[in-house]
C-alpha cells in the first residue's frame, strides 16, 4: 500500500497522463545509441568492480570481484587426504544440479540407458528454473523460422554469441516445447488448441510460450515428476564441493559433502554434468537478486579449478523490472511479461522514456540513467525507482487480463495492498542471470574431458546479453543434449585411478601468484549474517 506523499503525488501524475501515453509508441533506440548508454550506465561496464585473474586457464581475464574472490580461492578439501579407492556411489553419469537443466539431462541420460544419479546441494526444483515468470521462445507458428529466432538472439545478445551454441538453441526450440508438451507442461492455448505466443524484448515475432506467469514452475514440476517416476536417485541437501579426475585428466566424478551432516562423500563417475546454475546470491556491485538462495556460481568454481576455460564471465544480466517496493519483496523478478503486455515504464513526472521492449540490458541502463543523472527516479526507502504502469495492460488488452495472464504477480503485490489492476508499481534493476560461464562444444563437454555442461553455468550460448524466454529453452535443449553426450560418452570410458592432484597443483599455483587469501570454495550459500 502507497502511503508516502511523494509516491502518492507521482502516481497522480502517472494517472493524469496515462490517457496519451497508452497511445505511444516510442520509438526504439539506435545501435549507437545502446551502445552508447549501456556504456555510460550498464553495471558490466564499471572497470572499478572488475578485476583481472591471476591464475588458471582464464589467467589475464576480467572478471568480477566478487567471483574472483571465489575462482581464487581455497579449495574446501585443501589438504585432506581423502580415500577414493573405495567410492560411496559409482554411476555411469552423475548430474550435479537440481533444476531444469539437471532434470532434463538425468531424464535423456535416463533414456539412453545409463546408469544415472542427479545430487542437489538444496533439493530437486530449488533452483532458478522455479521462479522463471515470462515463458520460453521457440519459432513454431507459420510467420516464423529458427532463423529469424537466431538473427533476434544474435543481435540481442550484441553478437558475440558462439554461433554453433546459438544455431543448435534455435533449430531444437520447436522439438523442446513438443518434448515438454508430451511430458505433460500445460502451456497457455487459444480455444482450438493453438498455443498462445507474445512478444519479448528484442523479439520481432511472438514466439513467447507461456503457462500463465507460472512458466519455470509448471515446466519444474513436470521434469521433477518424470525424475521421480523413472526412479532416477536423487540425492539431495547434498553439495558437490569438488571434482575429481582420474590419472589421465579425465573428470571421473565429485566429492560431495552432505549439508546437514558435514560427511564427505565419494561419487565415482564415467562422466560427470554440471548443471549448478546462476550467480544471483553473490550480489554482485551489491545489487539485489531474483534468484534463488542456492544461486551462488558453484560450477564455475569447479569447474574452473578443473582446469575449464570461462567464456564472458564478466557480463550479467540485470534484469530491469526488479520490484522496488515494498521491502519484503525488494528485489524479485517482475516478469518481462507485464511490458510485453502493455504495461510501460515512467518516471516521477508521469513520462515514458523508453520503448517497453528494448531488451534486458538496454531497459536496465535507461531506467539507471532515469534514477541517477536526470533525477527521474522515485524517492523509495532502498533509493529511487520508476513506475512500472500495470493499468495499461487492462485498457489495453482488457478487463481481467492481468488475473488471466500474470495472476502471480497480481497476487504478489496484491499482499502489500497493491492492486496491479488499479495502480502502478516500483522497479528497479535487479541482479538475474549469468551470461558467462564454463566454456563448452557443441555436444555440451567443457574444455575436461567427459565434463559436461548444461544450463546457466554455460558460457557463450547467448553472447553478452540475453533475450526473456531463452534462458527456460537453453536447460531444455543444452540439459536434454548434454544428458544424451553424457550417456554416449560413458559407453567408451575407461576410468584411470582417481586422484585429486588438480587441487594440489591449484593450491600451489595459488601460491605461486602471490595471493594471500583465506576464502573457500565454492560458497555453497549466501551469508546474510549481520555484522556488528
Amino acid at each position: 500500500m502507497y502511503t508516502d506523499q511523494t509516491m502518492l503525488e507521482s502516481i497522480r501524475r502517472v494517472e493524469a497522463a496515462r490517457a496519451e501515453n497508452v497511445k505511444l509508441d516510442p520509438r526504439r533506440m539506435t545501435a549507437e545509441e545502446k551502445d552508447q548508454l549501456l556504456k555510460a550506465y550498464h553495471p558490466d561496464y564499471r572497470a572499478d568492480q572488475f578485476t583481472q585473474l591471476a591464475m588458471g586457464p582464464n589467467k589475464g581475464g576480467k572478471v568480477p570481484l566478487e567471483l574472483a574472490a571465489l575462482l581464487q580461492a581455497h579449495s574446501r578439501i585443501a589438504g585432506m587426504q581423502l580415500d577414493l579407492s573405495h567410492p560411496d556411489y559409482d554411476v555411469d553419469v552423475l548430474v550435479i544440479g537440481g533444476g531444469g537443466a539437471g532434470t532434463s539431462a538425468a531424464i535423456e541420460a535416463d533414456n539412453a540407458g545409463a546408469k544415472v544419479m542427479l545430487v542437489t546441494k538444496l533439493r530437486m526444483g530449488d533452483a532458478n528454473t522455479m521462479m522463471a515468470e515470462g515463458g520460453i521462445q521457440a519459432a513454431d507458428k507459420p510467420n516464423d523460422s529458427p532463423a529469424q529466432h537466431f538473427l533476434d538472439a544474435y543481435g540481442g545478445g550484441h553478437f558475440a554469441a558462439q554461433k554453433d551454441l546459438l544455431y543448435k538453441l534455435v533449430t531444437e526450440a520447436p522439438d523442446a516445447i513438443k518434448w515438454l508438451s508430451d511430458l505433460g507442461v500445460e502451456f497457455d492455448k487459444a480455444p482450438d488448441g493453438t498455443m498462445i505466443t507474445t512478444h519479448g524484448g528484442g523479439t520481432s515475432r511472438k514466439r513467447m510460450h507461456a503457462a500463465k506467469d507460472y512458466s519455470g514452475a509448471e515446466i519444474m514440476r513436470t521434469l521433477r515428476d518424470e525424475v521421480l517416476n523413472r526412479e532416477i536417485p536423487v540425492v539431495d541437501f547434498t553439495a558437490a564441493i569438488e571434482l575429481i579426475k582420474d590419472e589421465n585428466g579425465r573428470c571421473a566424478g565429485a566429492v560431495l559433502k552432505n549439508m546437514e551432516t558435514g560427511e564427505l562423500l565419494i561419487a565415482r563417475a564415467r562422466t560427470v554434468v554440471i548443471a549448478t546454475g546462476g550467480a544471483g546470491r553473490l550480489h554482485y556491485q551489491g545489487f539485489p537478486t531474483s534468484n534463488h538462495y542456492g544461486a551462488t556460481a558453484d560450477g564455475l568454481i569447479l569447474g574452473y579449478r578443473a582446469g575449464a576455460e570461462l567464456l564472458y564471465p564478466d557480463t550479467l544480466q540485470y534484469h530491469p523490472t526488479g520490484a522496488a517496493f515494498p521491502a519484503q519483496i525488494f528485489g524479485a523478478l517482475v516478469t518481462e511479461k507485464v511490458r510485453s503486455l502493455g504495461a510501460m515504464l515512467i518516471n516521477v513526472h508521469g513520462e515514458a522514456f523508453m520503448n517497453p521492449l528494448e531488451t534486458r540490458d538496454v531497459a536496465a541502463a535507461s531506467i539507471i540513467r532515469e534514477c541517477s543523472d536526470r533525477h527521474n527516479g522515485v524517492k523509495t526507502p532502498a533509493g529511487y525507482a520508476v513506475w512500472l504502469d500495470t493499468p495499461m495492460i487492462e485498457i489495453k488488452n482488457g478487463p481481467g487480463t492481468i488475473e488471466k495472464r500474470i495472476p502471480a504477480m497480481l497476487r504478489m503485490f496484491g499482499k502489500y495492498g497493491i492492486d496491479l489492476r488499479t495502480e502502478p508499481i516500483l522497479v528497479y534493476p535487479t541482479l538475474h542471470y549469468q551470461n558467462g560461464g564454463l566454456k563448452i562444444t557443441s555436444d555440451g563437454q567443457s574444455m575436461v574431458e567427459n565434463l559436461f555442461v548444461a544450463g546457466e553455468a554455460v558460457g557463450g550460448i547467448h553472447g553478452r546479453n540475453r533475450l526473456m524466454g531463452n534462458s527456460l529453452l537453453d536447460i531444455i535443449v543444452f540439459g536434454r543434449n548434454a544428458g544424451r553426450s553424457a550417456a554416449a560418452r560413458s559407453r567408451e570410458v575407461a576410468m584411470g585411478k582417481l586422484t585429486l592432484a588438480h587441487v594440489d597443483a591449484f593450491e600451489k599455483e595459488l601460491a605461486e601468484a602471490g595471493i594471500v587469501t583465506d576464502a573457500v570454495s565454492p560458497k555453497l550459500l549466501p551469508d546474510y549474517t549481520r555484522k556488528v
